[in-house]
């Protein structure tokens, strides 16, 4: 099998779980949060790209109302509205790397800009799927950890799903296959969801 075709394959699997009724209601989770990684190989990231749209327009076609949100483009929403990327990309010219990635991680503040950022946008659109993607592009000033830790009391009324490019066994979040990102134990794996 082409990459093409596990990429399309896989993606065939996450619309049917997702359109499922017993996903949508949360249904035999045994009160744990509604949380769902699906992970992928980082060398796919375009093809996943193509295949998050499609999977979009086919939920909508069925009447599921699913809201996705790129963590990269989010940041640098943030970015812009507190700072001003100008300011930002200053910053950056004139400073080493360790100190330019606090001054992001400071700016961005998980608890006091992204996560409520987040919230925002749910409570706005209203959908009945939340999904999460651009881990990759916002690592390592923003951590795929910190955003699942972070947001698990204000989702737990409807299923999230990440994608994202490396490997979750259930355990740990492996970023890009090679980084150990952190123990990350409140989520399902989406390839291993029975329909």
């Amino acid at each position: 099998m082409t990459e093409t075709e596990h990429i399309h394959h896989k993606f065939s699997h996450i619309f049917q779980v997702v359109s499922s009724e017993s996903f949508l209601k949360m249904d035999a989770l045994g009160g744990e949060i509604p949380f769902w990684i699906a992970p992928f190989e980082v060398g796919a990231t375009n093809l996943v790209e193509i295949e998050i749209k499609n999977l979009q327009k086919k939920l909508l076609a069925k009447g599921i109302k699913p809201l996705v949100v790129d963590l990269f483009e989010l940041a640098v929403q943030i970015l812009d509205e507190h700072v001003g990327l100008d300011d930002v990309f200053y910053i950056e010219e004139d400073s080493d790397k360790d100190y330019f990635k606090e001054t992001l991680q400071s700016m961005l503040n998980i608890h006091e800009r992204f996560i409520p950022k987040m919230i925002e946008l749910k409570n706005k659109e209203n959908p009945q799927v939340f999904m999460i993607k651009g881990v990759g592009a916002v690592y390592p000033f923003i951590r795929s950890h910190n955003i699942l830790n972070n947001i698990q009391v204000a989702m737990n009324d409807i299923p999230t799903l990440m994608f994202f490019p490396g490997v979750y066994n259930g355990k740990s979040l492996n970023l890009f296959g090679q980084m150990m990102d952190d123990n990350y134990y409140r989520a399902f794996n989406i390839d291993n969801f029975k329909i």
